[in-house]
């Protein structure tokens, strides 16, 4: 059926912004940008308020037996693997927007560690979100206040996990820092961190090791690095 009026309109925009934009970055894209959503990685930002409150985007829930992950090129979540094993997150798992682990991140878990030759791991910085109330599906932007972190080295790449709490949470809104999360929960999320790329039965070293765990003013240093790493990465990104 033939389009007219306004849809007509949208149509032809869409398929001329389509035409004229060219090479692999969404966010460059900014006439699409203005009538599609946007990209969740480049296209949305860290937060006024960052590092003390941020933007989460979550990518994956408890609930999720396949671990899902934003693909970096279009925007849209994608299928990365079936969880063929029992191990599933304890909490809502995403990144912050506008953050990326490169030097500044790599250069801080050196210090922390005394270790040479750390890099960053290339991703947008890492975050779980608790909350009392059940997040059904992933693919939702959340506020959250960051109270910690676990400081992951993944065969040598820094891949932080902040922690954080949902803002305006009934159970754990009041959190500001690490030490007023239950130990508990916070073994749970260091066991499943250091545990989810094991396979039954490999012999050696484990793949992935926790340095340390740290807290609110430490994890505020790791945002602001992946932060400034991102703005030095991605100079022609909006920023918030």
């Amino acid at each position: 059926m033939p389009q007219t009026g306004s849809r007509a309109l949208v149509a032809t925009a869409i398929a001329s912004s389509l035409h004229r934009a060219s090479g692999p970055c969404y966010f460059a894209r900014r006439t699409m940008a203005t009538r599609l959503q946007a990209h969740p990685w480049h296209g949305i930002p860290v937060g006024a308020d960052a590092p003390a409150i941020v933007n989460a985007f979550i990518e994956l829930v408890p609930t999720d037996t396949v671990k899902y992950e934003i693909d970096k090129t279009s925007g849209h979540l994608k299928l990365d693997r079936p969880q063929q094993f029992s191990n599933v997150c304890p909490a809502p798992y995403g990144f912050v927007p506008q953050t990326w682990c490169e030097q500044r991140v790599a250069a801080i878990a050196m210090e922390r560690t005394g270790r040479a030759g750390i890099v960053g791991d290339g991703d947008p910085l890492d975050v779980c979100v608790l909350t009392e109330r059940p997040i059904t599906h992933g693919a939702i932007l959340v506020r959250a206040r960051p109270v910690g972190g676990l400081r992951l080295l993944d065969r040598g790449e820094a891949d932080d996990k902040i922690l954080a709490v949902l803002v305006d949470d009934p159970a754990f809104g009041a959190f500001r820092e690490l030490a007023d999360v239950p130990s508990a929960l916070v073994d749970r999320l260091r066991h499943y961190f250091l545990t989810y790329k094991d396979l039954p039965g490999a012999t050696g070293p484990r793949r992935c090791e926790i340095s340390e765990v740290y807290g609110a003013t430490a994890a505020h240093q790791v945002i602001r690095a992946a932060i400034a790493d991102y703005q030095a990465g991605f100079p022609q990104s909006p920023q918030a």
